[in-house]
């Protein structure tokens, strides 16, 4: 089976196209883990491989090849999901691939990739775009999801939900960060998955904190952290009304103390602490004098981040910047229609009009009558800003999610 320099390795040969620089780099990044398995790598051109092969020279590169002792050889995606369960960073691939029909997904976005290399003399590389091997994960843990919808409450599926779309944008956003910088280490990386809500990959692998925060950021973040529990606890409990409504938005209220405000903005000084530039992802959005700044530059600013570089940039350069804006908040629209409606199973279209609202607000504060009006600065543009976030956002928060979903959520937490 192989040639006389060639031991048999434990748990089989990856067989990768030793001409291809892009294949070379794959190589190289999961060298490690393979060989610590027990595998092994060798090029599609050695002669030993050719011949166990058996194929034409035009379907030998076509794609790579998994030989395993005793066993079928795999080949493409098939090898790849194989491999991937050996990889940590791996392994949202891995276990997206064991749902019903994920696997034909795979395979297309392999073949699509095979397709897409542009060799010639030996240099070989994917183009910058599409990447569309990144997206994968994304829906593939949306999907992940979908059996558990009608075996869990709403409130918990929601959390679920969330968290799958949470994971697969960091996902996204790791890969994304590694094209053109250098490799970040080991701790950052496990650090950027799975202990900070933010999305600037590459700031936080690459960068370097240059002072730590003061002890007035802590103890700031630290109040609103308890009094995020406080409320939602006396919300829980029905302590200070009695009346269902009221409780909801007190919870409501109440977690996004705990959460954006209290928790994350701990953990992002702890990661200040520990010299990474972790941006707190609210910057005093309540102080925002313009519609624009709140939603650009003040709040959640992780998705804001992810958005500007996936969305408002390459839609700026195809449809102008007024497009482009409407086009981000109608995606924003979309995902909170997936985070709130889809849990809540009703509701739909009123948070993709709140955020519609909110695209065309920005527009009329950008346009030259806003701009007469000082709706961008200033009282007029605070005030301009709070009636166009408050007003509406009855619609973001709607009836059908705050009876579904908040109000379960509430009882449980208060029963126990």
């Amino acid at each position: 089976m192989t040639d006389n320099n060639a031991k048999q390795p434990d748990a089989g040969w990856v067989c990768y196209d030793g001409d291809c620089a892009f294949c070379l780099r794959w190589r190289r990044r999961v060298a490690r883990p393979l060989l610590r398995h027990g595998f092994d790598f060798v090029p599609l051109q050695t002669p030993w491989v050719r011949a166990k092969l058996n194929v034409s020279e035009a379907d030998l590169q076509k794609e790579m090849r998994l030989i395993r002792p005793g066993r079928n050889v795999l080949g493409g995606a098939d090898a790849v999901v194989t491999l991937a369960r050996y990889v940590w960073w791996l392994w949202p691939l891995w276990l997206a691939s064991r749902l019903p029909g994920a696997m034909g997904i795979i395979r297309a976005g392999y073949r699509h990739l095979a397709r897409n290399r542009q060799c010639a003399s030996g240099a070989c590389e994917i183009p910058k775009r599409p990447r569309g091997l990144d997206w994968i994960p994304l829906p593939l843990l949306l999907l992940a999801t979908l059996p558990f919808r009608d075996h869990l409450p709403n409130w918990i599926f929601m959390w679920l939900f969330v968290t799958a779309l949470f994971a697969g944008c960091k996902w996204l956003t790791w890969r994304r960060a590694q094209t053109g910088n250098p490799p970040a280490n080991l701790k950052r990386t496990f650090g950027y998955l799975l202990a900070w809500p933010g999305m600037d990959a590459k700031s936080f692998l690459t960068s370097k904190q240059p002072e730590a925060p003061r002890l007035s950021e802590w103890l700031l973040a630290t109040t609103r952290f308890f009094a995020g529990i406080t409320l939602v606890w006396l919300a829980a409990k029905a302590t200070i009304t009695t009346d269902r409504l009221a409780n909801a938005w007190l919870g409501m209220f109440g977690l996004t103390l705990l959460l954006h405000f209290g928790s994350f903005h701990l953990v992002a000084l702890a990661w200040q602490r520990a010299g990474v530039p972790a941006k707190p992802l609210m910057q005093s959005p309540a102080t925002a004098t313009s519609l624009a700044a709140f939603w650009g530059v003040r709040w959640n600013t992780a998705f804001n981040k992810l958005v500007h570089d996936l969305a408002f940039r390459p839609l700026a350069r195809r449809a102008g910047v007024a497009w482009a804006t409407l086009g981000v908040f109608a995606i924003s629209g979309i995902i909170h229609e997936l985070a709130i409606s889809f849990p809540a199973r009703g509701g739909y279209g009123f948070p993709f009009g709140y955020f519609i609202l909110q695209g065309l607000g920005v527009l009329v504060e950008r346009s030259d009558a806003g701009r007469r009006l000082g709706l961008g600065h200033g009282f007029r543009g605070w005030l301009f800003m709070f009636i166009f976030t408050a007003a509406p956002v009855y619609w973001l928060f709607h009836p059908t999610f705050v009876e579904n979903v908040i109000l379960p959520m509430l009882k449980t937490i208060g029963a126990t």
